[in-house]
């Protein structure tokens, strides 16, 4: 899968009412290569996210973010689509004024866990017919990732204290330094 039918597909699941479902149907619909493509593409943009200064950010927006609220946040990142994903990689205080109520879960945060499994759930139905975990699956999953190049670190040192993200990161720390995510939603 190329970099522009992926965020094409990207862009039109965000019109759905369900995204990840939908992406599921349709890369079912386009067989086991779309389904390894997509997640190629997802776990390549993670790679290209996992950046120390956009932890930071995600930090100070949500008053902390553990490992796995780090890959939720990226996942919701990439499901905004190209451009802002782009944007932010580039200045990550864009979030500051991108974020809104209309673009977070329904809790109120920037995470989109669903997202990063679309690829290996729509491989697990086409092979099982549920999406149940399948450790045989997943292995074919991993060798087909393989042979395509992907190549995963999951080592980051953060080049950042707590104490450092206000004026590291001025806009994100006026709007969410002090009111930080989730939203609050009844409020808004």
């Amino acid at each position: 899968m190329d970099k522009q039918t992926f965020w094409q597909l990207i862009n039109q699941s965000r019109q759905q009412e369900e995204p990840e479902e939908w992406l599921l149907e349709v890369l079912s619909s386009k067989g086991e290569d779309a389904a390894v493509g997509f997640e190629y593409m997802v776990r390549s943009l993670m790679q290209k996210s996992y950046m120390s200064s956009l932890w930071g950010a995600a930090y100070v927006l949500m008053d902390g973010c553990s490992d796995d609220t780090f890959d939720y946040f990226r996942g919701w990142l990439i499901a905004q689509g190209e451009e802002v994903f782009n944007k932010v990689l580039q200045n990550h205080e864009y979030l500051a004024e991108y974020i809104s109520e209309e673009n977070l879960d329904e809790e109120g945060y920037p995470q989109n866990e669903e997202l990063l499994t679309v690829g290996l759930d729509t491989l697990t139905v086409m092979r099982t017919g549920d999406i149940d975990w399948d450790d045989d699956v997943w292995a074919a999953m991993d060798d087909a990732l393989q042979k395509l190049g992907l190549v995963e670190s999951h080592r980051i040192e953060l080049d950042w204290e707590e104490e450092d993200l206000p004026e590291r990161f001025p806009r994100l720390w006026k709007r969410f330094g002090e009111d930080p995510l989730p939203l609050d939603l009844d409020e808004e």
